[in-house]
């Protein structure tokens, strides 16, 4: 539903002037992929990187996320799509504030992710496919949920008894299944340099 009576307030300090301020551009880097392919894990440590590097960010984590603003939803088709588009909403408005905001879900629908994409403009969503066989993800559960997913404890459960698309035109995949963490945060961060959001150092 589409909010009425409201009118949407331009700020007087512009992206442009945050942008500026910090040497970098902002942008949305989204990590999608199976539960336990080491969406979190990267995101996390590409954000360190950035962070040596003198760059704003901020991870907008999925678990988190439950915990407060979509602390209303489950976790069928309906519930999983309205949670990316809160954090898709919420995500822009960080790039706004000049932000390299990292996000990690699970994010299993094109769709979903298509919608937060056509949210921002042209490079300012930055699809990362953390990538990794289900059996890799399966022997990394320290959580338990594949196992509660395959007794049928957990319904609706990404990979098991619900659908995950992978992208079909990522701006990068990862090979998080196979390749040690600090080689895929170097992979992550020669595609910011390439792409002309941080500046090689």
């Amino acid at each position: 539903m589409q909010s009425t009576n409201v009118v949407w307030h331009h700020a007087t300090v512009s992206r442009t002037d945050r942008e500026t301020q910090n040497a970098h551009k902002s942008v949305i880097l989204w990590f999608t992929g199976l539960s336990g392919a080491g969406k979190s894990t990267l995101a996390h440590a590409v954000e360190a990187r950035l962070y040596e590097n003198k760059c704003h960010t901020f991870v907008i984590d999925g678990d988190n996320v439950r915990h407060g603003l979509c602390g209303d939803l489950g976790f069928s088709a309906a519930d999983r799509t309205e949670n990316i588009r809160r954090v898709g909403e919420v995500a822009k408005l960080f790039i706004e504030a000049g932000v390299i905001t990292l996000t990690a879900f699970i994010s299993p629908f094109r769709a979903d992710r298509d919608r937060v994409r056509q949210m921002v403009g042209e490079g300012e969503f930055f699809e990362i496919y953390c990538k990794a066989d289900l059996a890799v993800c399966e022997g990394r559960d320290v959580k338990g949920m594949y196992q509660k997913a395959r007794s049928g404890q957990i319904t609706e459960f990404t990979g098991i008894s619900s659908p995950y698309e992978a992208p079909e035109a990522a701006e990068l995949v990862v090979e998080t299944g196979t390749k040690p963490l600090e080689a895929c945060v170097d992979e992550v961060i020669d595609a910011l340099v390439r792409q002309g959001i941080i500046l090689a150092k």
